[in-house]
């Protein structure tokens, strides 16, 4: 079996308990993008906002690889590249604090627009230069 074939299967892999997990996540994800939208549009302390943040960052990287375990292909969709550029945005908080704001607000706007974009964009390869949903 080949890495391309291991990593985006004709068929999407199906993990135990994927539905929850994808909830917890999910719901771990809205808390911390709620704590985050206070703490950074209402210049809370560091340490009112920093936990939001870890709760975000963990939920986010548990739907990541909740996604390319399910299918890697999901990596090369513009889906995919933009949850891992919203990821590297919020990451750069901790190195830019005075850009907090700014940063989340382009990290709603992204997800805003990728999540409500036609499947002819979410699902768009900037490397094919189409539209991919199997390799």
């Amino acid at each position: 079996m080949s890495f391309k074939t291991t990593l985006s299967p004709s068929q999407s892999r199906s993990i135990p308990g994927e539905r929850w997990l994808n909830v917890l996540f999910r719901t771990m994800h809205l808390v911390g993008m709620a704590g985050l939208g206070a703490g950074f549009l209402y210049a809370a302390a560091d340490e009112l906002w920093r936990i939001y943040l870890h709760i975000t960052l963990v939920s986010c990287v548990g739907l990541v690889l909740l996604s390319i375990c399910s299918n890697g292909i999901w990596l090369i969709q513009l889906r995919g590249q933009a949850i891992l550029f919203k990821l590297v945005l919020l990451i750069l908080v901790l190195w830019l604090p005075d850009w907090k704001a700014h940063l989340f607000i382009l990290v709603v706007v992204i997800s805003g627009w990728i999540s409500h974009a036609p499947a002819s964009v979410r699902y768009y390869s900037l490397y094919h230069r189409r539209r991919i949903e199997k390799l």
